[in-house]
């Protein structure tokens, strides 16, 4: 069976690589094995909306089956931002530094609980008849008042879950891939991936 994580990110697709690993007998792949495909843009107003256009778009278009992810960073505070906009908050070209700067500005005034945050994650798992099974993740936590550690990617450095005295970027992968939103989410969705695992007609692709 084969997963094809539907991402060019390879931050992510090592979370993945390491999150799949109790389903057995899975190949994972990614995006970057199928440079000439196209994803769909990501401008749906939920990560809900995103994951699954990405999801039914992939699996009509490969024929396979497909698992889209959506994930960002919600702060209530600033009204939900920087949200399903998290890849692209400080411009549709900026880096995950820019990203984070602006965020840090941002909340600048901001103490206690409204430095409160959440990362969010939707699974969406689809074949080229529909969607199978949609998941939802949530990490829970606060907004940093400046930047640290030197693991993970995105807004890691910024983030400390609650009951943790480190940021996402300063504990190791293990850890993270254990409490992390993608993995809360993943969770609700092996027992699905490990059905259809034993469908040995099927072909299983994660895009």
């Amino acid at each position: 069976m084969e997963i094809v994580i539907a991402s060019g990110n390879l931050h992510k697709i090592r979370e993945f690589r390491e999150m799949l690993k109790p389903v057995k007998s899975i190949d994972v792949l990614s995006l970057l094995n199928f440079p000439h495909y196209q994803p769909p843009p990501e401008d749906g107003k939920t990560f809900q909306e995103n994951a699954t256009r990405k999801a039914e778009h992939a699996a009509q278009i490969l024929q396979r089956w497909v698992l889209a992810d959506d994930s960002g960073l919600v702060v209530p505070s600033l009204n939900g931002d920087p949200g399903v906009n998290s890849r692209r908050y400080a411009g549709d070209e900026a880096t995950d530094s820019e990203n984070r700067q602006k965020l840090l500005e941002a909340m600048r005034a901001l103490t206690g609980m409204q430095r409160t945050a959440y990362f969010e994650c939707c699974l969406v798992l689809a074949s080229a008849q529909g969607v199978k099974k949609t998941v939802k993740g949530i990490c829970e936590g606060e907004i940093l008042l400046e930047e640290r550690g030197r693991n993970g990617f995105g807004y890691d450095p910024l983030f400390m879950k609650n009951e943790y005295d480190k940021s996402f970027a300063e504990i190791t992968e293990s850890i993270k891939n254990r409490i992390s939103h993608r993995h809360k989410a993943l969770e609700k969705l092996l027992p699905t991936l490990e059905t259809l695992q034993n469908c040995k007609s099927d072909s299983l692709k994660i895009l």
